[in-house]
């Protein structure tokens, strides 16, 4: 099944980005964890992600486990080592849970490929071709980001549950979705002076053009400070922000990320749904933790966005920020780290027209981090 983007709301264009390298949507999410059946659990109880495929031991797969959710259009793999040493152990040894592959939709995986490497990307794996009776797969792959890498899938001639070697998963465990989507961006963090690389990287490499730049007067604050470029496919449906740190006085979020991390990788995942407070009251209920918004930012918040369809108190009441465009306003929220590790973390969008990320909302949002590395010991 493949995961037709066609439908959402975001299919402006990106200035001048060219269009060598289509891109259908995102086909799925990899992250190596250290334990991918209680990973799963996690993710099926807080977050209402359905049982869809898995691969192990009693598929033939003999080296690892992964396990494979969905929620409408989003795929999360959650794959861990079944035997000491070997790649997934050194990445989760020194990065913790983390992403390591963003999987791209593609009609033709052996031309983006060429496309890729032959403008300067690093070689992941070189196209493949693995079939069942369900048909067949094209896989081919560039490294991008520290250790994190970009998977091209080519599915069109397949009709299975996911791929070959997977098998179907079904479980009598099955908590109700919660409104997710589908994966609106993905933000990278790199380090310092990074940012402009990877930015020429994804002009250069694939195509993307920048959409909008913020420097450290728009995402600052008294103590901390970043920038940030937004990168995006030609026709939308890709939007890869990266950030990199800035001078401040004290430690910023990225720094910290980086920290704990050990380098550049997947900062955070933002999951669309089409009504945030029924979204964010179902993942409150089933445990899933927030940044805490203070309750004068919505003193003035009306004044700043003007008006909106929805009441404020229930907003209010579970931290939602709102922030306005010139072609509508968004609803986000942000939860806090989802591993051991401060990386990680997702963001919950509302896109009532707005195209932006939620500028007006950053200072608000760094002083909720910053709250959080205090009581960390890490600011």
């Amino acid at each position: 099944m493949a995961t037709d983007t066609s439908s959402m709301k975001l299919e402006k264009v990106a200035p001048s980005a060219e269009d060598f390298l289509p891109l259908l949507g995102t086909d799925y999410v990899e992250l190596y964890v250290g334990n991918a059946k209680q990973a799963a659990h996690y993710y099926q109880s807080a977050w209402g992600f359905q049982p869809l495929a898995y691969a192990g031991l009693e598929t033939g797969m003999k080296d690892r486990v992964s396990y494979v959710l969905q929620q409408d259009k989003i795929r999360l793999i959650l794959t861990s080592p079944l035997e000491s040493g070997g790649d997934i152990n050194r990445h989760i040894d020194a990065h913790g849970d983390g992403v390591k592959a963003v999987a791209l939709w593609v009609d033709d995986a052996t031309k983006s490929y060429q496309e890729t490497v032959s403008r300067g990307a690093e070689s992941y794996m070189e196209p493949k071709t693995i079939k069942d009776e369900d048909g067949e797969v094209v896989l081919s792959g560039i490294h991008t980001y520290g250790e994190t890498v970009h998977i091209f899938v080519e599915r069109k001639n397949y009709h299975g549950v996911f791929m070959p070697g997977y098998q179907e998963w079904k479980t009598d465990y099955n908590p109700e979705p919660v409104g997710l989507k589908y994966i609106d961006h993905m933000v990278g963090n790199v380090g310092w002076n990074e940012m402009n690389k990877w930015c020429e990287f994804y002009a250069k490499v694939m195509g993307f053009a920048q959409l909008i730049s913020f420097d450290d007067n728009d995402i600052s604050t008294e103590y901390t400070a970043l920038m940030s470029k937004v990168m995006s496919n030609g026709n939308g449906r890709i939007k890869f922000p990266i950030n990199e740190p800035a001078e401040g006085r004290k430690k910023s979020q990225i720094e910290e990320y980086i920290d704990f991390y050990n380098g550049a990788g997947v900062q955070h995942i933002a999951v669309a749904t089409d009504n945030i407070i029924e979204t964010v009251t179902q993942l409150k209920a089933r445990g899933v933790e927030f940044l805490y918004v203070p309750e004068n930012y919505y003193d003035t918040v009306l004044d700043r966005v003007g008006e909106i369809d929805e009441d404020l108190e229930p907003l209010k009441e579970l931290g939602i920020l709102i922030d306005r465009d010139d072609e509508g306003y968004l609803l986000q929220l942000f939860t806090k780290p989802v591993l051991d590790r401060p990386t990680m973390f997702f963001e919950i969008i509302q896109r009532k027209g707005a195209q932006s990320f939620g500028k007006g909302n950053f200072k608000a949002l760094f002083e909720a981090i910053e709250r959080e590395q205090e009581m960390r010991g890490t600011l």
